[in-house]
């Protein structure tokens, strides 16, 4: 594709990576095929070819509206269109400058800029996100069902943290919301990697990867966040005490192994930055190349159909370590169409691009439905809490299966 980015843009380390991105782009239209959103509206904007294009315009100097802002809202960042591509675009990263730039010149409306400020507020002030979770699960059976679906059940019981300790280590971030919601994921995934002689450390002053702030226009918090979460890393890897790092959510890892592009600008950190994405993996690649057989639990009755997140299979590019490691331990797992789709929840997206989002759902639902599932698992917390508003199938994360 042929470029006119104008010449501030493009003596920067952003504005050079866009032209690369740009110039590799053939603008061929494989990816709409692929698109969740182009399948929805049927609007080149809401394509990424599209909205590649409104990019592009930017990058070039024209000045972006409100029109620009809401096709690249609309944009679910699963990637999707990056597995499609035969000339390797790498649209996700575009997009970021494509967003960043566009919120740096453009003025979202009042509500919208509030909105956005209490989902970070909420979901970043850890006391007040497990105050209001156990309210809500309080008066869970007084609630209208719509909004019942949307809040777990507080567990019956807590699973035990291991407390043997091991030679071999990895770190386990716990995100913001996951142990409010769904605190027997993280507990899982430490007896699995017990049982594999892995100690799992938890570091206190880790939490959110940053993606929520990144998401939501607030790249100074998000870029904070990251370097918070190096920095208490970084004494476990400077010593050599850690083998991995790893999140049980997708969307959680998938940000954590782009910290050293994210970081790339910043000459203090972005070494450190780089070393932490290259000990990144997810949970299932790290668990597959262990011994499967100590991993393994036998779970032979059920049908189960597996989710696999956008996160996981586009943004990793990880596929078929959840299967394996669930037909290792017996489990017959269930094939359904659309597999590739994303469900609709995209971090934020369900809440601030609702309408959509439920659309998606109840598509992904619908053929989930149809392979009739005794059991719906899936790897991240997003992904999990959404499907579970849209369906009576329980749905739970994989990990937990092999416990």
């Amino acid at each position: 594709m042929k470029t006119s980015i104008t010449h501030a843009i493009l003596e920067t380390h952003q504005g050079k990576e866009a032209n690369r991105i740009l110039r590799n782009c053939v603008h061929c239209g494989f990816c709409n095929a692929t698109c969740p959103t182009y399948q929805l509206t049927g609007d080149e904007l809401d394509a990424p070819r599209g909205r590649i294009y409104l990019i592009k315009q930017v990058l070039e100097g024209k000045q972006p509206g409100s029109l620009t802002q809401s096709h690249l809202d609309r944009c679910l960042t699963c990637r999707n269109c990056e597995s499609t591509c035969p000339s390797g675009v790498d649209y996700g990263q575009l997009l970021d400058i494509g967003r960043q730039m566009v919120s740096d010149q453009t003025q979202r409306t009042i509500s919208d800029r509030f909105k956005r400020l209490m989902v970070r507020k909420l979901f970043l002030t850890r006391p007040l996100f497990n105050t209001a979770i156990a309210t809500a699960q309080l008066i869970r059976t007084f609630l209208p069902s719509a909004i019942k679906r949307k809040i777990p059940e507080k567990p019956e019981k807590l699973l035990d943290w291991p407390k043997t300790e091991h030679q071999r280590k990895i770190i386990l971030l716990p995100g913001c919301v996951q142990p409010a919601l769904q605190p027997n994921i993280d507990r899982a995934a430490a007896i699995v990697l017990d049982r594999l002689g892995i100690q799992t450390l938890r570091i206190p002053r880790s939490g959110c990867c940053g993606g929520i702030s990144h998401h939501l226009d607030a790249y100074d918090e998000a870029h904070a966040t990251m370097k918070s979460n190096i920095d208490s890393w970084w004494p476990y890897i400077e010593n050599h005490q850690i083998e991995a790092i790893i999140s049980t959510a997708t969307g959680c890892e998938v940000t954590i192994k782009e910290y050293g592009r994210m970081l790339a600008d910043d000459r203090n950190y972005r070494d450190k930055a780089a070393r932490v994405s290259e000990l990144s993996q997810d949970l299932s690649e790290y668990v597959a190349a262990q011994d499967k057989t100590q991993a393994s639990a036998t779970h032979s009755d059920q049908k189960i159909a597996f989710h696999a997140p956008c996160t996981l299979q586009h943004g990793q590019q990880v596929r078929g370590k959840v299967e394996s490691l669930l037909q290792a331990s017996g489990i017959q797992l269930v094939s359904f169409q659309e597999s590739h789709l994303c469900c609709g929840s995209a971090g934020t997206y369900s809440i601030l691009q609702k309408t959509m989002a439920e659309q998606l759902r109840d598509r992904k639902v619908q053929h989930i439905e149809s392979a009739q599932p005794d059991l719906i698992v899936t790897a991240n917390i997003g992904c999990l809490l959404h499907l579970q508003s849209g369906t009576h199938i329980p749905v739970k994360h994989w990990i937990e299966m092999l416990i």
